[in-house]
This record gives C-alpha cells, structure tokens and sequence, in this order.
C-alpha cells in the first residue's frame, strides 16, 4: 500500500464539471489510462482496478472557469512503481502529448499537462519515503531536472496499456486567494500538517507524507469566492479516519457525530469527508 492512501486522512475521488463529456472522458482514457467504470447519463466514472478515482459531470449551463480563479491547480495521479511512471513517460511520447512541464521533486517525479477543457494534471511516482529529506521539520522539496532517459529505462520493454492497479490521487493541489487562510483552512480546521513551504504555495500531509493537499497563489493571488456553477473543480473527497472525522466535525461545530462532512474553504471549493 502506498504511503499517502495509508494516513489517517488521505484523497478519494476528485469530481469536475465539464461541458464536452465524451471528449474529457476519452481523454482521461487514452492519455492517462484511466478506465471508465461507469457511464450514465451526465456522469462518468473512472478510475484503476476498479476503484472510482475521476468522477465528470456534464453541465452545459456551467460557466467556463479562469485561468487565474481559485479551485483547481492539478489532480495528481500517483502510479504504484518508478517502472509504471517510466511506461507512461513512453506512451506520452508516441502519443504526441502535449506535456507542460515535468520536474524532479526529491520525494518524487512527476510530469504534467492539461485535460482539453484545461483542468490540470500531473502524473507522478514517489521516491522511497527512506530517501526523503527533512529539515526543521519540514519535509524537502524542489523543482529540478527530470531525468527522462532514465525514467524510460526503469519503464524496460513492457508497454503502456493503461493505469495500473494501486493507482490512486495521490494529492489535490489547489489554486487559493490568500495563504494564511488557506493555512487556517487546511491545517488548522482540517488538520492536515504544513509538510513544506515554497514562496507562494504551501503543502499539506497527514501521517508523514510528503502532501495530499497543497494550495498556491501563483495564478490565484487576492481570487474571491468562486462564482457557481462553474466548469473545473467540483469536489474532493477526503477519506478520513474515525476519530480524525470526529475532530474535524467538532472544530467546525457540526456536532459530535463521525458521519459524512461537506466543507468548503475559503474560496468555495467544496470537499466532501467521510470514513472509508
């Protein structure tokens, strides 16, 4: 079992609102991997073995969302194994994917991209937690070159066929107004630990990993509340322990009961939280 889909709170499924349904579904499909597991009606569903990781949801009358609006960042799909990520590195090259950017991050590698209606992704695989770096508590993090060459060698000669098994959304980064309310937010109501700082965007893990939640202002900085309905991020659900649930319902003052929570932060991004 991976590190982050092992702490007490970690990502279930991310849901977005789309207005080309059949176009972002065969997306996710071709280019990530992700199998659909259910379609009916304005709704699909995919995800990897089975599990639902991706949820769309057509809404025609949605307005298109901004580039520079809070709510989405990128939705993080963490692969298993080095070898997988090393696979897929292969397929998005024969496949001509337009790649935005890949970077080594110390605690992982990742690459990243856009879905067509500009939701962003990164696909990534961690690095053994035994390799991690910390320093005054926080855990190191950094931006540098990717070896790709590399990469493609650990993926050896098998081919990509789609997202393997254990797979999952390994973190939620997220576009936000201010960072001290989004550290109020996400550490102080949520209780997630701030794992690292960058200028203009803070990380948030549980249970030692490195983060399931970040927030940044690079885009975003002084956004207001998202105005709804809107196209990109609708919801993300948190999976979290029992007594994690019940501490989280008791600082925001909804009661003492363990049942599911819907939350939103500051600039209206809901997050659904509920037990596994």
């Amino acid at each position: 079992m991976t590190i982050s889909t092992s702490a007490p709170m970690h990502i279930g499924k991310v849901t977005l609102t789309v207005h080309d349904l059949a176009a972002v579904t065969t997306f996710y499909q071709q280019a990530i991997g992700l199998q659909l597991l259910r379609r009916e009606g304005d709704t699909a569903e995919l995800g990897a073995g089975g599990t639902t990781l991706l949820v769309l949801r057509r809404d025609m009358a949605a307005r298109r969302h901004g580039r520079r609006e809070a709510g989405l960042f990128h939705t993080a799909f963490l692969l298993p194994q080095r070898a997988d990520l090393g696979r897929w590195v292969r397929h998005a090259a024969e496949t001509h994917l337009v790649l935005q950017g890949a970077s080594d991050h110390l605690v992982s590698e990742a690459l990243y991209l856009s879905d067509p209606e500009g939701n962003g992704i990164e696909v990534y695989a961690d690095r053994p937690a035994s390799t991690w770096r910390h320093h005054d508590g926080m855990v190191e993090m950094a931006s540098d070159p990717l070896d790709l060459g590399g990469l493609m060698a650990a993926g050896g000669d098998q081919t990509w066929q789609e997202a393997p098994a254990g797979t999952v959304v390994g973190h939620v980064h997220l576009q936000v107004g201010a960072l001290p309310e989004a550290e109020a937010f996400y550490s102080g109501l949520l209780g997630f630990d701030i794992m690292c700082r960058y200028t203009g965007g803070t990380f948030y893990g549980s249970g030692g990993y490195h983060h399931h939640l970040a927030s940044n202002v690079w885009n975003s900085r002084g956004a207001p509340v998202r105005a709804q309905p809107s196209t990109g991020l609708a919801d993300v659900e948190l999976l979290v322990a029992q007594e994690n649930l019940e501490a989280i319902h008791a600082r925001a003052g909804t009661g003492t009961e363990a049942g599911p929570l819907t939350l939103q932060d500051p600039w209206g991004t809901s997050l659904t939280l509920r037990s596994p």
